[in-house]
């Protein structure tokens, strides 16, 4: 069977590339592909990250796909642009540079990929006041910001997609993953809200509810990362990605992708504060300070 993003370029690419697709996080990883997919549907791209270096690699890819993608018209490819962001997120006013950015550029941003993402394992005590302030930014403020931006001339074209990325932490209210899990749980929360507020306006919000996927973002060993997909425990990045745009593009309320993730998140509910404890002191050596 064909990957997701193939059977669906010729679905999207009335889009012509004259609607942009804004992504953040793009330097890397997922963000990366979600870069290249959508490019590949028929939308110029706003990239976005702090890595400048990667994201002059994600353009480089984007346009070489392109560029390679046979199907499409010669006119169709010369209309491909790239608006590339050197921005760090998790600062106070990111979302204004770059919505000034794109309104100044003329960008109509009709999908918007609240991508950017870090994640640590360490206790609230231990964790330094600065990475504390980084996660509650990048995960919470600027994605928001970033929504109510956008979403007005969304609503007002009568079209728009928006993909948050929430995680299967987000029901992990635990010792060590507390802090993004929490994150992760506004995200959720809020993204239910606007979307109830977008209803009948053509403008539709998806979450993303990730478990584990073999990114930077997880540091583990290589031989850990390999037997964790085949246990079917880890995703590619690739699945994650087109699992989650393929829910977006069909308007729905959210994925998560993994059978394994399904089973687990409920019990992820119940286990007692007790336990919760004695695993976090057991571990607690050997986590690091962030």
């Amino acid at each position: 069977m064909q990957p997701f993003f193939e059977l669906h370029t010729m679905k999207h690419r009335f889009r012509n590339y004259e609607a942009y697709a804004l992504v953040t996080g793009a330097a890397s990883g997922m963000g990366q592909i979600y870069a290249r997919r959508l490019a590949l549907m028929g939308y110029s791209l706003v990239l976005v990250d702090i890595n400048p270096s990667g994201l002059e690699q994600t353009v480089s890819l984007a346009e070489t796909d392109v560029k390679a993608d046979e199907g499409m018209e010669a006119d169709v490819k010369a209309r491909f642009k790239v608006l590339s962001l050197v921005q760090d997120l998790s600062a106070q006013d990111a979302a204004d540079v770059v919505f000034a950015r794109t309104e100044a550029e003329g960008c109509q941003v009709e999908v918007l990929v609240n991508n950017a993402g870090v994640m640590y394992c360490q206790g609230i005590a231990e964790t330094s006041e600065r990475m504390l302030r980084l996660i509650m930014m990048l995960h919470m403020h600027t994605p928001m910001m970033l929504c109510r931006k956008y979403v007005v001339g969304m609503k007002e074209r009568g079209c728009g997609y928006i993909l948050n990325i929430s995680s299967l932490a987000e029901c992990m209210n635990w010792p060590g993953i507390g802090m993004y899990g929490s994150t992760k749980r506004f995200v959720k929360d809020y993204s239910r809200e606007l979307r109830i507020e977008c209803q009948k306006t053509g403008v539709s919000v998806t979450n993303a509810y990730f478990g584990a996927v073999d990114t930077p973002l997880i540091p583990i060993k290589p031989s850990l990362k390999k037997l964790a997909r085949s246990l079917a425990v880890m995703i590619s990045p690739e699945k994650a990605v087109d699992s989650a745009l393929k829910a977006t593009f069909k308007r729905k309320k959210g994925t998560m992708p993994g059978v394994l993730n399904h089973i687990f998140r409920p019990i992820c509910r119940i286990l007692p504060d007790c336990l919760l404890g004695w695993v976090y002191r057991k571990a607690k050596p050997y986590l690091m300070k962030v």
